[in-house]
């Protein structure tokens, strides 16, 4: 067992640029598991840095300063962050208040829906199961109701903490872009010298991860407002909202698009029942979904490496319970990631016989 694991260790880490690696990852995942917390908003604009750089770099290739390039990407860039905070969000608070005003209503008709099974299907349904069923509905509904005013107590006590975030975020992004050539020539200072295979992999993965923020963040615009339209044209109650949360669901692949189906076809459903509209609805919404998995994802994403959707799944569920919502939004190129590791680990051929 000793002399199976010294040639394992011989094999992986007898180069020291890949034990060099392997320390740069630990210490890496380590800051961001014990200190996400406390380096949330630095984390936060580094990746809105990431999604702005782009912008800034094109005017640069046109031979604008970096100065100016920054201040005419930032600018807008806040006041499209204002309008989401000061026009956006209260418009979407108050329709979950809306909906939540609503929501015994619609429990209410759901109920009277149930105990209608029976006598339609007697073969399939009996009144017991429907009883047993409303009755664990109804607990859970009363958790989420006791949940949601845990949550609202501690908004209320986080408010001085989100406003300080509002404030220490565009001040990082705005420093981040106009001082990154300073950082990034400061940070190598401080790491080993040997780090040309840690260097090679950042290179490789420094371009596919911006192009996957910024392609990330326009699909959620193109897809959040395309469903917003759909949804205000044909009237469905609550659109804003459910733009959002559809714009929102393609954070997560697979799992988001199947997730956000159930609260937009429930609305649907209480606001029309089985009629034609609600047929519509859900037609124009699956070509909305289709639209984005078959063409938009392709066309943003063309350059990214192709993972299993085993791999994407097992990455969300692993990321995500990490370091959350960041750890879910980052899920696929940190996969990329881990495989480009994978394949450009130094490994040194070594009998497995010899002692």
């Amino acid at each position: 067992m000793t002399n199976i694991f010294n040639n394992w260790y011989r094999k992986y880490f007898s180069d020291p640029e890949g034990v060099i690696l392997a320390i740069l990852l630990v210490v890496g995942f380590a800051i961001v598991i014990f200190m996400g917390n406390m380096l949330a908003p630095v984390l936060a604009s580094v990746v809105l840095a990431y999604l702005l750089e782009g912008l800034v770099h094109m005017l640069e290739v046109r031979k604008v300063s970096r100065m100016l390039a920054v201040l005419l990407v930032f600018i807008p860039f806040l006041a499209f962050l204002i309008f989401l905070m000061l026009g956006l969000l209260p418009l979407l608070v108050g329709q979950v208040k809306e909906l939540i005003q609503e929501l015994p209503g619609m429990i209410s008709k759901g109920q009277q829906l149930l105990l209608q099974l029976p006598e339609r299907y007697p073969a399939f349904v009996s009144a017991t199961q429907v009883k047993e069923f409303i009755s664990s509905m109804s607990s859970i509904v009363g958790t989420l109701g006791h949940n949601a005013l845990s949550i609202s107590l501690a908004s209320i006590s986080g408010l001085f903490s989100l406003l300080v975030y509002l404030i220490l975020v565009p001040v990082l992004i705005f420093f981040f872009l106009k001082d990154k050539a300073i950082i990034l020539k400061w940070l190598p200072g401080y790491m080993p010298r040997e780090r040309t295979l840690a260097t090679r992999i950042w290179v490789e993965m420094d371009q596919q991860i911006g192009n996957y923020v910024r392609g990330k963040f326009t699909e959620i615009l193109i897809v959040g407002v395309a469903t917003y339209i759909v949804f205000v044209i044909m009237g469905l109650n609550f659109a804003t909202l459910l733009g959002a949360l559809v714009g929102l669901s393609v954070i997560i692949p697979y799992i988001g698009a199947i997730a956000v189906t159930f609260p937009v076809a429930l609305i649907a459903f209480f606001q029309w029942g089985w009629g034609s509209d609600f047929i519509y609805l859900m037609v124009a919404y699956g070509i909305i979904q289709a639209v984005d998995g078959n063409l938009l994802v392709p066309w943003l994403f063309s350059e990214a490496v192709n993972l299993h959707p085993v791999a994407i799944i097992t990455a969300i569920l692993v990321f995500g319970g990490i370091w959350g919502f960041w750890g879910v939004f980052f899920a696929i190129p940190l996969a990329t990631l881990v495989k480009a590791i994978m394949s450009s680990w130094p490994r040194n051929e070594i009998s497995w016989e010899s002692g």
